[in-house]
């Protein structure tokens, strides 16, 4: 019986990019994969944070296919089955009304200096990783569940359905909520703030909003709603729309659609269909029903209660439950796939560092558990409190910039961690390690987000007069934010979107601009200087240009 380093639960796109980069250091890697590639799977809108981390584990690692799905520059070897994402886009509806161009975001995101991004069609994706996994060197078996895992203090032994054996040094159980470390262990935490059940497809036939709902020219929008990934939002709940049909290229005519429900404002249907009940529900959206008049889905819907979970465990001896394995909250700001991915960086930097040392205990392992921890809590106040603040459009409004900042911040700290760390790890994960998937590990933004979180838990959403002096409350603690950017003030305004271009005069002002000054410059940027991300920002241009990428590649083939 073969012995290996590593065994890994579930070749997924967390798993499988585990397991290529352990299999590229050298590692005797054995990937289970309970069903078979090609396989649906959602979590397919990228946002700056993932498109960042995988740039940053193709580097750390030296497995350049880790970033293929970044940008849209990767498009002709990644493939034209993915859509482009040039925005986050929100609609905000009433019942019964149509829906008013006001309550609009368009979230654009910066083309500089990587390209824009993907909505990730997720089986390619994941397969891609697979097979990439495997031409690293791992060993991978498809249709073979897990049933059983044997922890002994040196080693693991994993038994299949079929009564096969195989014994591994450490495992790795990325299965998803079905974890069987989680149920072997009874690991499950429930005791969340987010409270949503959803049902989601492939579609056909999914025009782009402006085509029924408005024209783009009326919306006053930078870009059609189509070219990025639609939120229609209401009170408690949410629809997504992810094209992959929406750029020249493509060649894949599916659209993504899912509807989250919070089941104690919109209770389940049993008594219909998942197809029935997602028609009868945006039946009270005249704007959301006409969009999709003509829709068909070409799979069976997938129905599910409540999707929230999290777990009391993440790290044991020898033993980590990655990605949503270790807990899920919502779909609502494509956090999901930048929180796994963080742990796979940063697993793979633990699991790394246990060969030489031999220290596969708990302890060593313990930052995977506290990032882990951090992240989902922090996703789970911000989906609920989002939730709540979808009952008023002036309310969502004034949460809305929550999220940005947040969102904003912890990029940029993405971003100079790799700026000041360039390949050294260890440098690299102890600055990653401090952050809680917004904010960017600044203390500051954590008091800001607990005092604006704090309000909009207290508020009685159905008290008018207590909804206005909530949102004076935000208004007054944003107004302190010396660091905030213009164009989020400009949105509690009533602006309906960000700036397609981001490169403004203003941002070079020192004191003033980009880096602002004192703790906040410090936090972010450390040492650098204006000219050191001027010369960092060119390189990234260059390296992530479309040209340049595909000489790489093709020097890359012919080597193969």
């Amino acid at each position: 019986m073969t012995t290996y380093d590593i065994a890994i639960i579930g070749s997924g796109i967390t798993g499988s990019a585990l397991g290529a980069i352990l299999a590229r250091h050298g590692l005797n890697v054995v990937m289970f994969e309970a069903k078979s590639h090609p396989r649906f799977a959602i979590g397919e809108s990228l946002i700056l944070e993932t498109s960042e981390t995988m740039r940053a584990m193709a580097e750390l690692y030296d497995v350049p296919e880790l970033a293929y799905f970044s940008s849209e520059n990767f498009f002709p070897f990644a493939g034209t089955t993915h859509g482009v994402k040039r925005h986050f886009g929100f609609l905000h509806h009433s019942p019964g009304q149509l829906h008013d161009k006001r309550h609009t975001l368009q979230a654009v995101i910066p083309k500089e200096p990587h390209g824009h991004e993907l909505h990730l069609y997720r089986q390619d994706t994941d397969y891609f990783l697979m097979g990439t996994a495997v031409a690293y060197g791992a060993t991978v078996h498809q249709n073979t569940p897990i049933t059983d895992i044997d922890l002994q203090p040196d080693y693991a032994t994993l038994t299949t359905a079929k009564g096969e054996q195989f014994t591994a040094g450490y495992v790795v159980d990325a299965g998803g909520f079905r974890s069987i470390l989680a149920d072997k262990f009874n690991l499950r935490d429930y005791d969340l703030q987010t409270h949503s059940r959803g049902m989601f497809t492939h579609m056909i036939n999914v025009p782009d909003y402006h085509q029924t709902g408005g024209s783009q020219k009326a919306y006053g929008l930078p870009y059609s709603m189509a070219e990025g990934t639609l939120h229609h939002v209401f009170a408690g709940g949410w629809l997504w729309v992810i094209p992959f049909n929406n750029h020249p290229a493509a060649t894949n005519p599916l659209c993504s659609v899912g509807l989250l429900l919070d089941p104690r404002q919109h209770p389940a249907r049993p008594d219909l269909t998942p197809n029935e009940e997602f028609y009868s529900f945006i039946d009270q959206f005249p704007t959301i029903k006409a969009q999709f008049a003509n829709a068909q889905p070409v799979r069976d819907w997938v129905r599910a209660g409540r999707i929230q979970y999290s777990s009391k465990q993440v790290v044991g001896n020898r033993w980590a439950l990655l990605g949503h394995a270790a807990g899920f909250i919502d779909a609502l700001y494509s956090k999901g796939l930048y929180s796994s991915l963080t742990a796979v960086s940063l697993l793979a930097h633990l699991l790394l560092q246990a060969q030489h040392t031999g220290d596969y205990s708990r302890q060593a392992f313990l930052d995977l558990e506290t990032v882990t921890h951090h992240f989902v809590r922090t996703a789970d106040r911000l989906v609920a409190n989002s939730y709540k603040s979808f009952t008023h459009y002036k309310l969502w409004q004034v949460y809305a910039v929550q999220w940005l900042l947040g969102a904003y911040t912890e990029l940029v700290r993405l971003n100079m961690i790799r700026a000041i760390a360039g390949t050294d790890r260890d440098a690299y994960m102890q600055r990653l390690v401090q952050l809680k998937l917004a904010g960017g590990g600044y203390a500051e933004f954590d008091v800001i987000a607990n005092q604006v979180d704090g309000l909009i838990e207290m508020v009685d959403v159905e008290d008018e007069t207590a909804v206005n002096q909530t949102i004076a409350h935000i208004n007054a603690i944003y107004a302190d934010v010396d660091w905030m950017a213009t164009p989020f003030r400009e949105l509690l305004k009533g602006k309906t979107y960000l700036p397609k271009n981001k490169i403004r005069l203003e941002l070079l002002q020192p004191g003033k601009g980009f880096m602002g000054t004192g703790d906040y410059r410090r936090h972010f940027f450390e040492e650098l200087s204006l000219m050191d991300l001027a010369r960092y920002g060119l390189r990234e241009k260059t390296r992530f240009a479309a040209p340049v990428l595909a000489r790489q590649h093709k020097k890359k083939k012919k080597r193969s």
